[in-house]
């Protein structure tokens, strides 16, 4: 009962620290470790502060009755409204004619990386039954390649043998360029393809110009989408960092704080929500809901069974296989003057950069230090973010003369500007590969739209250096 009305309160009052840390025990209790974790993170300086202090279990008791009184004061003005409001609106259907009842109902308008508390898996409302009643199923997401002929029966092909009974799976567009796929994080659903326990499979395109009709209401799916969009990239960056460490160190990271320590051993920029699921994810032992996500190249490591960050049970974002099997690489194509974050053939993001001709090397390379704020500046001629490459001169950063992007003034490093360092910053592990060519890319667009971006960082300073990279 207290995790009820937890859950009720910190919707209503987001804002409260202490009801989300103590949400985050009670999920700890019923080893819902995931979940606790992701309230832990909304905690924030509440998390540090009392799990270093002794605090007398009565004293938890009071303030969580005081809790659950507020919130069913608040419930019960709630509910006198409502009836008000139903009693004003049933007088004004008396004089409406009766329409047909929508086909599709949409209850997740509002939908954000808070439902995981709210929900065990991510659910949407399905195709209403011969009875007018419309279904709660689980919702899966993959993406394709889209735009070419009879892309919608390759995929449902895929589905026939593999889609598990009881759910439904949205898939993704994204865009074909020569032998690339271009992926972002507001990639449209095309498709979706529910397979009820019961019955047939059920296929319903969600582009009007391909189904001649009238999609169904897209905004719940575009929205779950877009979740899932953000998990998956918070899946390859950690995905990265372990096989970056593992051949390091020669051991697998006990927990994420491995990986987050401040410079130098900043393998990750900093912690989220997805971030932590990614490593429950990634570092579960086999046999457990997800077994074979984490990869082949993993399975040898020790895993620590005990971790804070393993055991994330019931959220089906984070506990869905990976969707990127390889891991993160940038390429810097000197001709277009371009720089990209692929994964295998996928292109995540693509960015314009500055380069200094033949003065910037090609080549194999690997970022060997990733520093914020280089030589103690953010506005110097590093800009705010640095990451070198292989113990060279030469580095990845940002400038203070951005009209030098797309031309070759700089000695030989690769500029950026300051967003787009700051999210490739994010982005990519220490030990990420960095390939230096010519035509190695294909002519792309800078990416707009949402930026990947970590909330909770460390130190990752370094005051002990002044850098002499060939800016």
């Amino acid at each position: 009962m207290n995790l009820s009305y937890l859950k009720k309160y910190v919707l209503l009052h987001p804002e409260n620290r202490m009801a989300w840390y103590l949400l985050g025990k009670e999920y700890e209790k019923n080893e819902q470790i995931g979940k606790a974790n992701y309230c832990y993170n909304k905690a924030g300086h509440i998390y540090e502060a009392f799990e270093s202090s002794k605090v007398p279990a009565e004293v938890w008791e009071e303030y969580q009755a005081k809790l659950m009184e507020a919130t069913d004061h608040k419930e019960r003005r709630t509910r006198r409204i409502r009836r008000a409001w139903l009693a004003v609106v049933l007088l004004q259907l008396l004089w409406i004619p009766s329409v047909a009842a929508p086909k599709h109902v949409d209850h997740n308008s509002d939908l954000t990386m808070d439902a995981y508390i709210e929900r065990d898996l991510l659910t949407i409302d399905s195709y209403t039954n011969d009875d007018g009643r419309a279904d709660r199923i689980a919702v899966d997401f993959t993406a394709k390649a889209w735009g070419r002929v009879n892309s919608d029966r390759d995929v449902i092909g895929e589905f026939m043998s593999s889609m598990p009974s009881g759910g439904l799976t949205g898939v993704l567009a994204m865009r074909q360029q020569g032998s690339w796929l271009l992926w972002h994080q507001e990639m449209p659903v095309v498709l979706s393809v529910e397979h009820p326990s019961k019955g047939e499979l059920r296929v319903q395109s969600l582009e009007q110009k391909v189904c001649d009709c009238e999609p169904a209401e897209t905004k719940a799916l575009q929205q779950l989408a877009k979740v899932w969009t953000v998990q998956q990239e918070a899946n390859a960056i950690i995905n990265t960092a372990i096989q970056h460490y593992l051949q390091a160190k020669g051991r697998m990271p006990e927990s994420l704080n491995a990986l987050t320590k401040p410079f130098p051993e900043n393998w990750v920029a900093g912690r989220s929500p997805e971030l932590r699921a990614a490593f429950a994810l990634i570092t579960q032992p086999k046999g457990t809901n997800s077994s074979t996500a984490a990869g082949a190249s993993l399975d040898s490591g020790n895993h620590n069974n005990n971790s804070e960050e393993q055991g994330v049970k019931g959220n089906r974002a984070a506990v869905a296989q990976r969707f990127f099997d390889q891991p993160l690489e940038i390429i810097v194509d000197k001709a277009q003057h371009q720089l990209a974050l692929v994964s295998g053939h996928i292109i995540l993001r693509s960015y314009s950069i500055g380069l200094g001709g033949v003065n910037t090397p090609e080549g194999i390379y690997h970022i060997t230090d990733k520093v914020m704020n280089p030589n103690g500046r953010s506005n110097g001629e590093f800009g705010s973010r640095g990451m070198q490459l292989s113990d060279t001169n030469y580095a990845i950063h940002g400038t203070n003369a951005p009209d030098s992007i797309g031309k070759d003034q700089s000695l030989g490093c690769v500029r950026m500007r300051k967003d787009d360092v700051e999210e490739l910053f994010d982005m990519v592990p220490m030990g990420t590969k960095v390939s230096i060519g010519k035509g190695n890319l294909p002519h792309l667009s800078p990416q707009s739209g949402s930026k990947f971006s970590i909330p909770d960082r460390q130190e990752q300073t370094n005051p002990r250096k002044t850098y002499h990279w060939l800016t």
